[in-house]
């Protein structure tokens, strides 16, 4: 698959996946769909939801998960609050463009450009925070947090990218 298609592709889920509202409730029903979905499919990964303001509503991990993973999902988070899209799409932009995070004004301490951040964008408002997920392959990350997200708002098809976790 070209860049600039997983790009478009990647556009269009975070276009699709956008909330009316997004409540600390929203954040325990979204968080706990996640938990149990990683626990049917014995995926060992850390999944956080996070405002903006850095207040995390919601975190869980799995036995596996470690500060390692914790420090992956602060920088995701970063990346998707300064970016306002998910860390995978900035990582498809770079690679086409042949761009770093300096390049983009973004410490590589602090952000990264690897999948597993995903938006919280809701209508009329815009990106609210964060859902990110770490443990597993970065693009596999992606799409187990926009697969649950499908599932969460009952939106039954959604482009996808040929990765599964």
């Amino acid at each position: 698959m070209m860049l600039e298609e997983s790009i478009r592709i990647l556009a269009m889920q975070e276009e699709i996946l956008q909330f009316s509202h997004f409540t600390n409730e929203d954040a325990w029903e979204l968080g706990s769909l996640m938990v149990s979905e990683a626990a049917r499919n014995r995926l060992p990964v850390a999944i956080s939801i996070r405002l903006n303001n850095g207040y995390t509503v919601f975190q869980y991990g799995f036995k596996g998960t470690n500060y390692n993973n914790e420090q992956w999902m602060t920088r995701k988070q970063n990346t998707v609050r300064v970016m306002e899209m998910s860390s995978l799409r900035l990582y498809m932009m770079m690679k086409k463009n042949d761009e770093t995070l300096e390049d983009r004004g973004l410490n590589n301490g602090e952000y990264t450009a690897s999948g597993g951040g995903f938006p919280i964008r809701v209508a009329g408002v815009g990106v609210i925070g964060s859902v990110i997920v770490s443990g597993l392959d970065h693009m596999a990350d992606h799409e187990f947090a926009a697969a649950c997200l499908s599932q969460y708002l009952r939106i039954d098809e959604i482009p996808r990218l040929p990765v599964h976790f």
